[in-house]
């Protein structure tokens, strides 16, 4: 491109398309498995940089409904000195370097009260670009089980390592978390290819010694040691037995190790395209017709559950307006006591409920006693474009409480949460069926991840009927400084009350687990709603924080 374009965002490359018909530029993104050893390297430089442009020119395709471009994520781990830095080297140069990102990790204990993939999702690309991770979470999950296996943690005494089935219970356990992790990544447009790269200990100990500057090693271990290497190999050996998923690549030629690298990532790039094509293209394909046609009758099957009692009839206790201010300052005391007392654990609070509900007067209530420092409160609306651009439970992966970040808060508050997709996403058609009835699961082992790890989520819906929400609606109508909360949407969105009603108690019934469970405000009476709330954060918090 000419230095004086200043397009940031590239199309499909001018150059390319005038060289060569749109047939033949088909034909080289087409798979093809036996490409890695039928492309000499010029034929597949050609091929990758076509891909690559093609999958980034995705996000461009109209109209945005039906636009589904795809990312690809490259993992890339392994034993030090097996060429990775190479192979990553030579791709950067066949493709466009400007439009591949890097990231590298060398690995470091995992952070405390999060799950081990959280620290690295700031870093996951969008939809339609193609990104090589270096070390990633694996390499804060091998830094941690060689810690375990080679030591007790405090001391360098091999003789304290633990017993190899307990480093093996942990490691098993982590990896199926991260499994689950990334099939929910696949499931929402980003397609991993995970590249293993091995040599023997003869190879390593070579390149260790030879006169060529070595970068910083991952998992921080010493790669001199025998035993260390022995003790990694036997974790590697229970990685890639239970994760079936990794491509393991020869690093004893590192010029080899680097074409078939790039091979295999030009495979997943033509595979993450067709994967785009798939769903703007129409096609006469009859095995596609029949995987519509399950997909519609899965949908079919879906069975709304019966809308429960309290979505219903609301309660609606008055309480004095007196007795009202003294009850709220005790519970703000106590409640700020508890979340001081949490012993660092991260607390996750999840507001949901119809227009009007009175969640933001119950998290003001909430924080009234806090320092703004302690906690973040998120208000959430429709996603921003680069939010679209990554799987749709990204943008709050990336507001949880973060131990990586410089911030002190450990207190995250969503006003509106990841719920929308089986929500106003679900009624307005912004997901598929197929996307908002997976949604379900896919919430649940994010939530289960985060209490696993120690994170405490606390989620309220607040229940209000469609009258008490006309009376809010007229009376913001009426306040100069609330009417900025009343929008066109709001009152259309009541057209489509029972739609809502029915929404919530699905979502209700199908993610009130045992590790993340809901609690139904009433709200009809502000007053006592806010109580309530309070109520409910001190019974959760005195039963994992203090009595």
């Amino acid at each position: 491109m000419s230095k004086n374009n200043k397009t940031t965002e590239p199309t499909a490359p001018q150059a390319l398309s005038a060289q060569f018909s749109e047939q033949i530029i088909d034909e080289r993104l087409t798979p093809n498995p036996l490409s890695q050893f039928s492309m000499d390297k010029d034929a597949l430089r050609l091929s990758l940089v076509t891909a690559q442009y093609a999958l980034r020119a995705t996000r461009q395709q109209t109209p945005p409904t039906l636009n589904k471009p795809t990312g690809l994520l490259v993992l890339v781990n392994g034993m030090e000195q097996a060429g990775k830095g190479t192979a990553v080297k030579q791709l950067r140069q066949w493709v466009d370097p400007r439009l591949l990102k890097v990231e590298a990790t060398v690995g470091d204990c995992p952070l405390a009260y999060q799950p081990i993939w959280q620290a690295h999702t700031k870093a996951l690309p969008r939809h339609g670009d193609v990104m090589v991770y270096f070390g990633n979470w694996y390499a804060d999950l091998l830094y941690n089980v060689m810690r375990m296996a080679t030591s007790d943690n405090d001391k360098s005494d091999n003789d304290k390592a633990l017993p190899i089935a307990q480093w093996q219970a942990y490691l098993q356990q982590q990896l199926i978390k991260l499994q689950a992790f990334e099939q929910d990544l696949a499931a929402n447009q980003t397609r991993l290819l995970k590249c293993w790269f091995h040599v023997d200990i003869e190879t390593l100990q070579a390149r260790l010694n030879d006169d060529e500057a070595d970068p910083q090693f991952l998992y921080q271990i010493d790669w001199n040691s025998k035993k260390v290497i022995e003790t990694f190999n036997q974790v590697a050996t229970v990685l890639l037995r239970q994760q079936d998923d990794w491509i393991i690549i020869d690093g004893d030629d590192k010029s080899d190790a680097a074409d078939h690298f790039c091979h295999e990532v030009l495979q997943e790039m033509q595979t993450a395209l067709m994967s785009s094509k798939r769903n703007t293209v129409q096609t006469s394909d009859k095995s596609k017709a029949k995987k519509q046609a399950q997909q519609s009758l899965k949908s079919e099957k879906f069975e709304p559950v019966k809308i429960p009692k309290c979505l219903k009839d609301i309660n609606e206790a008055e309480i004095d307006k007196s007795d009202y201010r003294d009850a709220l300052v005790e519970k703000q005391v106590r409640l700020a006591q508890l979340l001081r007392a949490r012993k660092g654990r991260h607390i996750v609070f999840a507001f949901e409920g119809m227009d009007a509900a009175g969640k933001g007067g119950a998290i003001k209530r909430l924080v009234a006693p806090l320092d703004p420092r302690e906690y973040q409160i998120y208000n959430i609306s429709a996603p921003m474009l680069y939010e679209l651009q990554h799987p749709y439970l990204w943008r709050f992966w990336t507001k949880l409480p973060n131990e990586q970040t410089d911030r002190i808060s450990r207190i995250a508050i969503f006003d509106r949460t990841w719920y929308g997709r089986v929500l106003v996403e679900r009624i307005e058609g912004f997901a598929t069926d197929e996307e908002w009835q997976r949604a379900y699961d896919e919430i649940n082992r994010f939530e289960a991840n985060l209490a696993a790890a120690g994170t405490i989520v606390i989620k309220y819906w607040l229940a209000i009927d469609k009258k008490e929400q006309l009376k809010r609606f007229e009376a913001r109508q009426k306040t100069p400084h609330k009417q900025f909360k009343l929008t066109d949407d709001d009152w259309r969105n009541r057209d489509k009350w029972s739609d809502y009603v029915q929404s919530a108690a699905d979502m209700l019934a199908r993610t009130d687990t045992e590790y993340a469970p809901w609690y139904v405000i009433a709200a009809n009476e502000k007053r006592q709603a806010r109580l309530d709330v309070l109520d409910h954060a001190i019974k959760q918090l005195s039963a994992v924080c203090g009595s």
